[in-house]
């Protein structure tokens, strides 16, 4: 697959991606919302994953079959994943922080109770992404906020994917 000839959608589907492991070794699968594309076994996430690391909305990525939720990025969409968790109800986090996110040309792509998944493409800067999220978290304690898709979730080493997309827009 190349950047100028995306593979064409074919249907909705919805995949169990390994977000991790229970304290017992357990895999932790996160239900995601992807388009199944042309190419076998290939899927263009539709939304950020709350917690299934190394993915934002837009990404394509391969799941092999019995794989049990494991995936290979294929090609990235150039938007960050953004996490904010709480400790209390993010309600009054989210009423502040979206239309922030939005007049960057970001969105909110998941919510729950206590965790909020946004999306925003790279070329916002990471100055401005960790400055308004700095911020929003610093004025709501018990509140922290991570990425998704920067560091590598084996070893935390950033993930240098962002150089191939800055100024793609």
């Amino acid at each position: 697959m190349t950047r100028q000839d995306p593979p064409r959608r074919t249907r909705e589907v919805r995949l169990q991606l390994l977000a991790g492991f229970d304290p017992q070794g357990q895999p932790v699968l996160e239900k995601l919302e992807a388009w199944g594309l042309e190419v076998e076994h290939c899927y263009e996430l539709m939304l950020t994953p709350l917690f299934v690391r190394n993915l934002a909305a837009g990404d394509i990525f391969r799941v092999t079959p019995d794989s049990k939720g494991t995936f290979q990025v294929v090609r990235r969409s150039g938007n960050l994943s953004i996490r904010v968790f709480s400790r209390n109800a993010l309600e009054g986090i989210e009423r502040e922080l979206t239309p922030e996110v939005e007049k960057l040309g970001g969105a909110l792509d998941r919510a729950s109770e206590r965790a909020l998944a946004y999306r925003l493409h790279v070329n916002v800067g990471f100055a401005a992404v960790e400055g308004l999220f700095d911020r929003i978290a610093e004025a709501h304690a018990g509140s922290a906020w991570y990425y998704g898709n920067v560091y590598d979730p084996a070893d935390g080493t950033p993930l240098n994917w962002w150089h191939a997309c800055l100024n793609q827009t």
